[in-house]
């Protein structure tokens, strides 16, 4: 209707990093999770080269009865220790690791309490584990405290859940609040570090390294291998009692594939070469800050984003995001639209998403190019202009 193609599932014919090409066309790119730019580093790619070549391309069946591999061990104990807790259970996906854990945790004598900015993954968990849940205002730790005070008693186990980084808005909690109100109420507290792990953190531990936080004061660590670690999966990190029990009782690790070897090894060797090389999170954090700045700067509505890995320049109603992205496009940036029923649909944006690998000229040239987008469609009546 507004005249301009689909912007989602274009085709991108060459490594998705901080640049990349589409449709003969190199742009700059800031659709890419790939945090640490580490897909592309010499001791990850080699990893999944020699894993490949000694194990195959496949684990061949489930580790519960095909039999456990040395490169889920591997990278299993690189992710525990890197977390500073006791064991962790890698699976095949992100999406399918929130949801089979807390399904598996989880039943009807029990209550979820989740972020209302929570990810998809978390809700379809909550819903399968058939427990009693509750979303609560954006990173409310106040509000939590006070409904479990009234409510506590008619639950055997309470969940709360809130995201270490929020993948839509680039903020994060109060991590040390939401400790100390779990322990007044005897409550579980599960933290997706899907965009934390990587980002935040002198050395990219996440929020716990971030905030000053004892790792072992959280019960359920969560986070994807899709992002900084360069591969694919999802994991859980935590005590020895929970990994065994979701190695056993979790559906989608019992009845699953285990990871391939190429993937396990990527994964393992990107969390070695994320602590080894502190300087690409430290470049992290400078392009996001640098982002976040000029963004402000230039008078775009940046909302709540703290300037890590995740900046959305929120613009209104679905149809103008979709406008504007198209034109970002059209100028050589790759940055998508999140629209409705993603976001509200007045809460329609563009987000980016930071590597270590931008450059100041690539984020001054695509903040400039924004703004300038940005507001010179805040005034216009995109379907009067079609019609005209």
């Amino acid at each position: 209707m507004l005249g301009v193609p689909s912007p989602f599932f274009r085709t991108i014919d060459s490594r998705n990093g901080a640049v990349c090409m589409m449709e003969g066309k190199e742009r700059i790119n800031f659709a890419s999770y790939d945090y640490l730019g580490l897909s592309g580093h010499e001791s990850v790619r080699a990893a999944a080269v020699e894993a490949a070549t000694t194990w195959g391309v496949s684990a061949n069946a489930s580790r519960l009865v095909g039999g456990e591999r040395p490169y889920h061990v591997d990278l299993e104990r690189a992710i525990a220790d890197a977390y500073g807790v006791d064991d962790a259970v890698a699976m095949v996906s992100g999406h399918a690791t929130n949801v089979t854990t807390i399904g598996a945790l989880l039943g009807p004598k029990d209550l979820i309490l989740m972020d209302q900015l929570i990810h998809n993954s978390i809700a379809e968990g909550a819903n399968l584990s058939g427990a009693a849940r509750l979303t609560f205002p954006h990173n409310d730790f106040g509000w939590i405290d006070e409904t479990l005070s009234r409510v506590r008693g008619r639950y055997e186990r309470v969940l709360i859940v809130i995201e270490g980084l929020y993948s839509m808005d680039g903020d994060f909690p109060d991590l040390a609040e939401f400790v100390k109100i779990k322990r007044n109420h005897d409550a579980w507290l599960m933290v997706d570090e899907a965009h934390a792990f990587g980002v935040l953190g002198e050395t990219g531990r996440g929020i716990a390294e971030m905030q000053g936080v004892d790792p072992r004061s959280v019960e359920i660590w969560m986070g994807t291998l899709s992002k900084t670690l360069a591969s694919c999966g999802g994991y859980i990190a935590g005590s020895e009692a929970l990994v065994t029990y979701l190695k056993f009782k979790a559906p989608g690790f019992v009845f699953s594939v285990g990871l391939s070897a190429p993937v396990a090894a990527t994964a393992a060797a990107a969390v070695r070469a994320m602590l080894d090389e502190p300087e690409r999170v430290a470049r992290l954090h400078a392009n996001g800050q640098r982002f976040r700045e000029k963004a402000k700067d230039a008078g775009l509505d940046i909302g709540l984003t703290e300037g890590y890995a995740v900046t959305p320049v929120i613009i209104g109603d679905s149809p103008r995001a979709v406008v504007a992205a198209d034109k970002l496009y059209e100028a050589g940036i790759n940055a998508l639209p999140i629209i409705f029923p993603a976001v509200p649909e007045q809460q329609a944006r563009i987000r980016f998403f930071m590597t270590s690998d931008h450059t100041d000229e690539q984020i001054d040239d695509a903040v400039a190019k924004t703004a300038e987008i940005v507001h010179g469609l805040k005034d216009v009546d995109l379907f009067e202009s079609l019609r005209s």
